[in-house]
C-alpha cells in the first residue's frame, strides 16, 4: 500500500503497528467505514450527524434489545422525566429483560412500578430506590435481586466490568448537535452531570437527551462530545424546581435544630476543627442547619475552611462567596442557589469517581476531616441503616454515605432519638448499609456518642462540658419511650443486596411477609 508520498508500504507491517488490517469499505460496530484519500487509510465516521429525531430512532440506531443494562443519573431528583421517557419507548417497542442501573431511583420513577410487573424491567442496580419501585422490590415483585450500591461502588462496578452498561442516557441542560453537554444553561438547569461521567467514559453506546440545543461548540462541557453517539432533543428532560424536594430542605424542627447544635459544639472541640479544615455535609434538615450553625463559630474564631465536598446546598455555597471556604468540590447540587454558585471560579465539578471510587488512585473522600450524615436506623454497634423502613420497604439510598463515613477522620450521625413512634437507636439496624467500624459519632437531642473504638475523640471532649452519652443509654432511653421494637417479619426470598464499596456483600433485604 502506498503511503502519504508514495512510499510502498508493506501491509502485514501496517497491520502489526496498527493492530487493525484495512478493511476497505463498509461497516464496523455500526460505523461506516471509508477510504478517504492518500493521507489517510480509512476512518470511522462516528456520528457527523449525531442529532435524530426521536428516543425511539436513537435507541433503534444504538441496537436496543431484549436483556440489556441500561443507565441513568439523577441529577434531577424528582423532577426527573428522562427515565419515564425512555421506558415508555422501550415498552412500547416490546423490549423485555432489562436491567436498568442508575444512580439513584425516586419516586418520580414510579410508572418503573408497571414496567416492573410485566417483565420490562427484570433488575435494578442503584444508590438507592423509593416510592414504588422500593415497593416492588420489597414485594418480591422483581425478578432478579436488586443491588444497591454507594456512589463510589458503584463507580467500581461499571468500571471494573462487573456492571457492563449497554447504553446510557444522560439528560444534558445544554448540548450542541455533536454531544458536548453541560449541567448549566437552558431551560432546567442542575449544576454537574457527575453521576454520568463514569456512564459515559464506560458504555457501548451513549444518548444524549436534552432540552435546550445550543450552537456548537457548547463549552465550558463536562461531558465531552467524544464519549457521545447520539443526541435528542425533547421538549423537557426534568422539572429543575423539584430538585430540592424532600430531604433536601432547610429545617425549623427545634428536634432537629438541638441535634445541629450539638453537632456544632463538637466538631470544635476535636482536634481536627483548625485552620484549613475541609468538611462535608448531607442534604438532611439537621445536616444543612449544622452548616449554618457552623458558620457563625467560624467567624467568630477566625476559622476557614480549605475546601467543601460533595452534594452542595445553599449554607455550603454561601460560605464559598463569604470566603470562610477556599474551594468547593461538587457532585450534586441540591437546590437553585447551589446551581447558580457553579458560576464562582472556585465551585469545580468532580466526578462520582474523583469523589469516592475505592479503587482509584485517590478519592476526594479520603481527604476529608468531618462529614456530616443522617440515618433510618444506627444500632449499638455503630451501625447503620439508610435504605430499609422501619416497615420494611425499601426507600432509601446509600448515596455517599458508606464511602465519606469511611474516608472522613471525623464521621458524625445525626439522628432524632425516636421517628414515627419507632426507636431510631436499637439492639440492631433492619439492614446496614454502613458499618459501625466506620462511624465515630452519633448525636441525637438526648446527647452525643462516641464510638469507644474512637479513645482519641473521647479525650478531646472528655472535659468539654458536652451533654455525653453512650450509645446503650441512648437504646434504652428510645425504647423506654416507644417500647422494645417488634422484628419485621420478612420472608426467606432475598430481594436486594447491600454492597460494601468494594463489591462485598454488607447486607441482605428480604421480601415483606404480606
Amino acid at each position: 500500500m502506498l503511503n502519504a508520498v508514495g512510499r510502498d508500504i508493506p501491509e502485514e507491517i501496517l497491520e502489526k503497528v496498527h493492530k487493525v488490517p484495512f478493511m476497505g469499505n463498509g461497516h464496523y460496530d455500526g460505523y461506516e467505514i471509508k477510504k478517504t484519500g492518500p493521507k489517510t487509510r480509512c476512518v470511522i465516521s462516528n456520528g457527523k450527524n449525531k442529532l435524530v429525531s426521536s428516543i425511539r430512532e436513537a435507541l433503534e440506531l444504538s441496537g436496543i434489545k431484549d436483556g440489556m443494562r441500561i443507565s441513568f443519573h439523577h441529577h434531577f431528583r424528582e423532577g426527573d422525566h428522562i427515565v419515564n421517557m425512555v421506558m415508555k419507548e422501550i415498552h412500547e417497542m416490546g423490549i423485555r429483560d432489562i436491567t436498568l442501573c442508575a444512580s439513584s431511583l425516586g419516586k418520580a420513577h414510579d410508572p418503573v412500578y408497571d414496567y416492573i410487573l410485566d417483565g420490562t424491567v427484570t433488575g435494578i442496580e442503584a444508590s438507592g430506590v423509593r416510592g414504588k419501585i422500593g415497593e416492588a422490590i420489597s414485594r418480591g415483585y422483581l425478578k432478579n435481586i436488586a443491588i444497591l450500591r454507594s456512589h463510589g461502588g458503584r463507580v467500581r462496578a461499571i468500571e471494573s466490568g462487573e456492571s457492563k452498561i449497554n447504553i446510557a442516557f444522560i439528560g444534558a441542560p445544554t448540548s450542541d448537535d455533536y454531544g458536548n453537554l453541560s449541567g448549566m444553561g437552558g431551560k432546567n438547569e442542575c449544576g454537574v452531570l457527575s453521576y454520568s461521567s463514569v456512564d459515559a467514559d464506560y458504555a457501548d453506546k451513549v444518548i444524549a437527551i436534552t432540552d435546550t440545543l445550543v450552537p456548537f461548540p457548547n463549552y465550558p462541557c463536562q461531558i465531552s462530545m467524544t464519549k457521545v453517539d447520539y443526541v435528542v432533543k425533547v421538549d423537557e428532560i426534568g422539572d429543575a424546581s423539584k430538585i430540592a424536594t424532600g430531604a433536601a430542605k432547610p429545617t425549623t424542627d427545634m428536634k432537629k435544630l438541638m441535634l445541629a447544635r450539638y453537632c456544632t459544639d463538637f466538631v470544635t472541640k476535636t482536634p481536627y476543627y483548625r485552620i484549613g479544615f475541609s468538611y462535608q455535609t448531607g442534604v438532611g434538615g439537621a445536616s444543612i442547619a449544622s452548616t449554618l450553625y457552623l458558620a457563625d463559630r467560624m467567624r467568630g474564631d477566625g476559622v476557614k475552611m480549605a475546601f467543601g465536598l460533595g452534594g452542595l446546598t445553599k449554607p455550603m455555597c454561601d460560605l464559598l462567596d463569604e470566603g470562610l471556604c477556599g474551594a468547593l468540590f461538587d457532585t450534586q447540587d441540591f437546590d437553585t442557589f447551589a446551581i447558580q454558585n457553579m458560576h464562582h471560579p472556585r465551585h469545580y465539578m468532580i466526578t462520582a469517581g474523583e469523589y469516592a471510587s475505592p479503587f482509584n488512585k485517590g478519592a476526594f473522600v479520603n481527604k476529608l476531616d468531618f462529614v456530616i450524615l443522617a440515618a433510618l436506623e444506627v444500632d449499638t454497634d455503630f451501625n447503620c441503616n439508610v435504605v430499609v423502613g422501619s416497615d420494611g420497604m425499601l426507600m432509601g439510598a446509600q448515596g455517599g454515605h458508606p464511602d465519606t463515613a469511611e474516608g472522613a477522620k471525623c464521621s458524625i450521625v445525626l439522628v432524632p432519638l425516636v421517628q414515627g413512634r419507632m426507636p431510631t437507636i436499637r439492639d440492631r439496624v433492619t439492614a446496614v448499609t454502613t458499618p459501625g467500624e466506620s462511624v465515630d459519632v452519633v448525636i441525637t437531642e438526648y446527647g452525643i456518642a462516641v464510638n469507644p473504638r474512637r479513645q482519641d475523640l473521647i479525650d478531646a471532649v472528655r472535659d468539654s462540658g458536652l451533654p455525653l452519652t453512650t450509645i446503650e443509654e441512648m437504646k434504652e432511653k428510645a425504647y423506654s419511650i416507644t417500647g422494645e421494637p417488634k422484628d419485621i417479619e420478612f420472608e426467606d426470598r432475598v430481594v436486594a443486596v447491600i454492597e460494601a464499596r468494594d463489591g462485598t456483600i454488607m447486607d441482605v433485604v428480604r421480601q415483606i411477609k404480606e
